[in-house]
């Protein structure tokens, strides 16, 4: 199917409107129904109104509003800041809510900002100012007093403080580049979908809106993040808030925007209105308002930050409307270049299989496990510390049994992959290493460690596995692709055994999963390989002389 700017404008409308049933009677909250975050339902209702407001933001960006919804939030502004909003503090929810309402107004400014009383903007400014005056957490949350300093400076109450937040988000942005386009979210190796919706998203669109050049690496950055969406639209599935579901595709809309892409406008048109339908399609939306989850509620995916209206920072993919109707983005010819490509990147530790329609990100690079902390085995963290995602599954839930993951059970215990130390991509691999870590019995094991590489051709994945320092009466486990679909892992060297395990809680995807599973006794130093294919055959090709030829270019090099 076509997609179209009215596409777009009518789900936001749409949207907005379901949401405003939920606001509270002086408007300053949309108090959307669910489980409450661990903030506590008055930051909820916060989050409600700012997320909200960044759609209707864009969406009447150019200055048409037939819904008045500019004139509902205004409302919302004036009593909240009369006290009604929770105070912004240290690492708090309500400053990644203070970006949201400053950008909103940002956009708005002729329609919103510029007609309230000024005793009403005074009082705004004091509560936004408190995000300049608290510690964020250290990652992208950088870039919410970045942006609020942004409004301040737009609306003429800009000063050394606001300067001051600028300079330090883009002075740590620059520290955490890693090349090929993408930044680590904080020091140590947590590459995501925070990148596109955040990284780049906040001083990219101040850049555009302030008429400065672009200087993010975002059009490196699309030159990979473009394929990982599948042809259907999905997203990569892979990495934390996931809810936020089409956000995904606002680094892709922006590029257009701002002009910084390698992608045509016609193919940024098909895939923004592929993601959205993708989700519009498939049950993200129960009354009209969006779930907690990916298609629908999905409890196992969720992070404990996450509210009832924790799914509107899928707004951001509303910045597609900042391009007008006479945009090139919307009158173009689409176009779906839904090509197959494999596609290494050494700065972040990945490898991109695109196959047949569908993505798979091979994992050798982002672990989240920040600088200072330890491996511990409980926190073994399913939406980074896998081999493998793809566009057309997900990973299973802690505690069900891991997918596309190795691990050793020593004495009873089985290991997780924590942090990930990178030993190189290039042409059709990668590989890193990674100490496996136990839980209370046994933390590690001294001298273990596993070396790893992945190598892909067409839809095929070899993945070999070398385990150093194995005590007598170690197991070694490697499991495949959690999902319904026809997925073989295929012993090549070193598996004797092989099985099928349950996931109870599914994933994204479905509601229960089959994963298979190889195993074998292992002690010392041991070579493990094997095949997998996420809806295929394994190819009759001689699969040991591809190990010996990978292993010669990668681990024996």
């Amino acid at each position: 199917m076509s997609h179209s700017r009215e596409q777009w404008v009518g789900t936001a409308d749409a949207l907005l409107g379901s949401a405003w049933r939920y606001a509270s009677p002086d408007q300053a909250f949309l108090d959307l129904p669910g489980r409450p975050s661990r903030s506590g339902v008055r930051s909820d209702g916060l989050e409600g109104y700012a997320r909200t407001f960044l759609a209707a933001a864009l969406r009447t960006a150019h200055g048409e509003d037939p819904h008045n919804w500019l004139e509902r939030y205004a409302a919302g502004l004036a009593a909240g800041t009369a006290g009604e909003w929770p105070a912004i503090f240290d690492v708090g929810q309500p400053m990644v809510e203070s970006a949201s309402v400053a950008l909103g107004l940002r956009l708005t400014k002729p329609w919103l900002w510029d007609k309230l009383p000024e005793a009403v903007q005074d009082r705004a400014e004091a509560w936004l100012r408190e995000a300049l005056r608290h510690v964020p957490a250290a990652n992208n949350w950088y870039f919410f007093p970045y942006t609020v300093a942004s409004f301040l400076e737009s609306a003429g109450r800009g000063d050394d403080e606001t300067r001051q937040a600028q300079d330090r988000a883009m002075e740590l942005l620059e520290g955490w580049y890693v090349g090929d386009g993408w930044y680590s979210d904080g020091d140590g190796r947590a590459f995501d979908h925070y990148n596109g919706w955040a990284l780049h998203l906040y001083p990219a669109l101040d850049a555009h809106l302030n008429g400065r050049p672009v200087t993010t690496h975002l059009r490196e950055h699309l030159e990979s993040f473009h394929l990982m969406f599948g042809a259907d639209g999905a997203p990569l599935y892979f990495g934390r808030s996931l809810t936020y579901r089409f956000a995904a595709a606002s680094a892709v809309a922006l590029g257009a925007v701002t002009g910084e892409t390698p992608l045509s406008p016609g193919h940024s048109r098909h895939l923004i209105g592929q993601t959205l339908q993708y989700f519009l399609d498939r049950g993200s939306l129960s009354d009209g308002l969006l779930s907690l989850g990916w298609h629908g509620p999905h409890e196992a995916g969720l992070q404990v930050y996450s509210g009832p209206a924790s799914p509107y920072w899928a707004s951001k993919a509303f910045v597609c409307l900042l391009a007008g109707p006479d945009h090139p983005l919307w009158t173009a010819p689409e176009e779906s270049q839904d090509e197959d490509r494999t596609l290494a990147l050494p700065g972040p530790g990945f490898l991109i299989q695109r196959h047949n329609g569908v993505t798979r990100l091979h994992n050798h690079g982002s672990d989240h496990v920040r600088p200072f902390e330890g491996e511990y085995a409980t926190e073994d963290d399913p939406l980074y510390s896998r081999f493998a995602y793809s566009t057309a599954s997900g990973p299973t839930a802690q505690h069900n049994v891991a997918d596309n993951h190795i691990s050793l059970v020593v004495r009873g215990d089985r290991s997780v992959r924590r942090r990930i130390h990178p030993l190189g991509a290039a042409d059709n691999w990668a590989a890193s290493w990674h100490r496996p870590v136990f839980d209370a019995n046994q933390h590690m094991v001294p001298g273990l460690r596993i070396e790893s590489v992945t190598a892909v051709w067409d839809d095929q994945e070899l993945r070999i596995h070398r385990v150093i320092g194995a005590p007598p009466g170690t197991r070694a486990e490697l499991t495949g692709w959690a999902t319904d679909l026809p997925s073989p892992l295929v012993g090549v060297r070193g598996w004797t055994g092989e099985e099928s395990r349950t996931a109870p809680q599914g994933t994204a995807f479905t509601t229960t999963a089959k994963v298979p599973v190889l195993t074998a006794d292992v002690e010392g130093t041991v070579t493990l390989a094997a095949v997998a294919v996420l809806n295929g055959t394994v190819a009759e090709v001689d699969w040991n002389a591809r190990v010996d030829e990978i292993l010669r270019l990668t681990l024996d090099a």
